[in-house]
């Protein structure tokens, strides 16, 4: 990136592309670049095209420019529908209001540390306390955010339900059926055998639930996730 100085190393419009779409200025003049407002299953928010299954949020992120400038303002963090009672969801931030996020699908939510919203979701956030034990937002919320945080477990891949990820070669994977598949913004690739451990990255309070046989409200696995054969 150019710095005004004398002697400042050559760019090319590549090179200005990419350090945009990293500090996500937004550019509402050029439509064709995309917003910073995609979660990965580790939690971090990206600007990606695809858009995902799934929406939510972690309190207002951007500035008033609408640059997302934090991980977080809240130990909130939700995952909604697309739309509820005719509301649209839309992605362009709004000043002072929360920044809309989308995952690819409700498995991934889960990764990130997402649990179900209490309103647009309602039978869902119940099926979670239920699973869960807790009877409230605030102590599944104070949880989440400390194993958001803390170190992910070693854990036998073969124990864990469908829609639990887990870490391999420094990538997210997702378990399906006995096997891995990595994430990618537009979906699964092939599924390979699963290791006999992996870090788990998927909070282990929510675990049980995935366990229990998940049929949310939302898309809870890309249909991707089932499409190719094991590789």
């Amino acid at each position: 990136m150019p710095t005004g100085r004398t002697g400042a190393a050559p760019f090319d419009v590549r090179t200005l592309i990419d350090f945009l779409l990293r500090r996500n200025v937004s550019c509402r003049n050029n439509p064709r670049m995309p917003l910073r407002n995609r979660v990965t299953p580790l939690g971090d928010v990206i600007a990606t095209p695809e858009r995902g299954l799934v929406y939510g949020n972690r309190g207002c992120l951007h500035n008033k420019a609408g640059v997302v400038v934090r991980r977080a303002a809240t130990r909130r963090w939700i995952a909604c529908r697309l739309s509820y009672r005719g509301w649209y969801q839309g992605a362009t931030p709004r000043p002072g209001r929360f920044t809309g996020l989308f995952f690819l699908d409700d498995a991934t939510a889960f990764a990130a540390g997402h649990r179900p919203c209490a309103l647009c979701r309602r039978d869902d956030y119940k099926r979670v306390l239920a699973l869960t034990g807790y009877t409230g937002a605030d102590a599944i919320d104070l949880d989440l955010q400390v194993q958001r945080t803390g170190r992910r477990p070693r854990v036998r891949v073969a124990s864990l339900p469908d829609g639990a990820f887990v870490m391999l070669d420094d990538e997210p994977y997702v378990v399906v059926d006995g096997a891995v598949r990595r994430w990618s913004p537009g979906g699964y690739d092939a599924a390979r055998a699963a290791p006999k451990t992996a870090a788990l990255i998927t909070p282990q309070l929510l675990v049980p639930v995935l366990a229990e046989g998940w049929s949310p409200l939302v898309p809870f696995l890309h249909p991707s996730a089932r499409e190719t054969m094991l590789s």
